[in-house]
């Protein structure tokens, strides 16, 4: 029997302790010969084997949690080049999007005239100002705020 088992072991490609006869089949296991005559009796399921330990998939499902929940991004994280999570281009537009709510809201409260906004609208435009905060020190720098504009 310890021959069928190393055929067995060598024929199902695992350890021979992982090998397992069942017990009221051992008169068919005793007369199976070929390589062939084993794998039948595999298929049947009168000679069994112990697959190896499987990886568990816990620590990955509570990091998949975590990835819902938003956590695990930093920059350690991100793979690809600099900009391949937020295109030049995707960049560009929120930069200027908020340049121009801001802009709008200026002149919304009456703080900047037509020709200022017209002024700061095209110099964000042409990408002057690196941010909103740039567009603040800009205009503190060259007085274009006034007190409260009455339309006519």
């Amino acid at each position: 029997m310890r021959q069928k088992r190393q055929l067995a072991a060598k024929v199902l490609g695992t350890a021979l302790s992982k090998i397992r006869f069942d017990p009221a089949a051992l008169e068919d296991i005793s007369k199976a010969i070929t390589r062939s005559d084993i794998r039948g009796l595999a298929a049947v399921g009168k000679i069994q084997y112990r697959r190896d330990n499987e990886q568990s998939r816990a620590r990955a499902r509570y990091l998949l949690l975590q990835k819902r929940k938003g956590r695990r991004k930093g920059h350690g994280t991100s793979k690809g080049s600099k900009y391949a999570t937020v295109s030049r281009k995707r960049q560009w537009i929120n930069t200027v999007r908020a340049q121009r709510a801001f802009l709008q809201s200026l002149k919304e409260k009456n703080l900047l005239s037509p020709v200022n906004y017209r002024l700061l609208y095209s110099k964000s435009k042409g990408g002057s100002f690196r941010s909103v905060r740039h567009i603040k020190l800009y205009i503190t720098e060259h007085q274009l705020i006034q007190k409260p504009f009455q339309k006519l």
